[in-house]
């Protein structure tokens, strides 16, 4: 049954993995989704056939979160290109881990510009565009709820600040009835994190239920929260890491 019939959304970074899913399962409640990509577009047009399956309208727009305007600009795009935008799902990131004595200024600048300042620009750019019962969903990690070990400081940090920026979306946006989340996906199958990787085994032991999840099973909790039913949810953080905190 569709729950999101006649809202548009824009996911960024949703040409593979997490995106991808999201952008597929929010286009199977109703939503007509725009998406962005950096490279691949071979990857983003697979993607777009996906969501045009379900009989909804897929935009894939190339833009480099790293780059203010486009970060910003993907907004007002899509935005204009659908006609409308009820849903914004900051999904795109990078990691960046390695010892702290590692890691360069370049490192930094980039983290955090794809991680959090994209985030930022893309919400101040949707608020702008969001009717009441509008979403802002934000991708954090399990890694802000719990770090396994070294070598996370930077992705850590980016990640974690999310949650600030979630929670700061929910008061400043509330009295408009625009809600905001963010949800902390644990280990995940995807191309840039498989499960027969080679550090799969140890990432599925820290999770209270053995094994990775699936982009999936982070992509529903994200349909929750951009449907009908989570319309009274938010300024809140989900665990979809199959135990990694507990």
């Amino acid at each position: 049954m569709s729950t999101m019939n006649g809202t548009a959304v824009l996911v960024t970074g949703g040409s593979r993995g997490i995106g991808a899913a999201a952008a597929v399962r929010l286009a199977r409640e109703g939503a007509d989704v725009a998406f962005t990509y950096v490279q691949d577009e071979v990857r983003a047009k697979k993607v777009a056939a996906r969501i045009e399956a379900t009989g909804r309208r897929a935009l894939p727009l190339r833009a480099d979160a790293a780059d203010a305007g486009d970060a910003a600009g993907a907004v007002n795009w899509a935005a204009d290109a659908l006609g409308r935008l009820d849903v914004l799902v900051n999904n795109v990131g990078v990691g960046v881990l390695g010892p702290l004595e590692s890691l360069t200024l370049a490192d930094v600048d980039r983290v955090l510009a794809v991680n959090v300042r994209a985030a930022f620009l893309a919400s101040q750019a949707a608020a702008g565009h969001l009717p009441e019962g509008g979403r802002i969903i934000t991708v954090g990690s399990c890694m802000t709820q719990r770090v396994p070990g070294p070598g996370g400081v930077l992705y850590t940090l980016s990640k974690t600040a999310l949650i600030g920026l979630t929670k700061s979306l929910a008061r400043e946006l509330g009295g408009r009835g625009i809600t905001a989340n963010v949800v902390h996906p644990g280990p995940v199958d995807t191309d840039m994190n498989p499960a027969d990787g080679p550090y799969a085994e140890g990432q599925a032991a820290m999770t209270a239920l053995g094994r990775f999840g699936t982009a999936e099973e982070v992509a529903a909790m994200v349909a929750f929260l951009a449907g009908p039913e989570g319309r009274y949810v938010t300024g809140a953080e989900f665990s979809v890491d199959g135990g990694h905190a507990a």
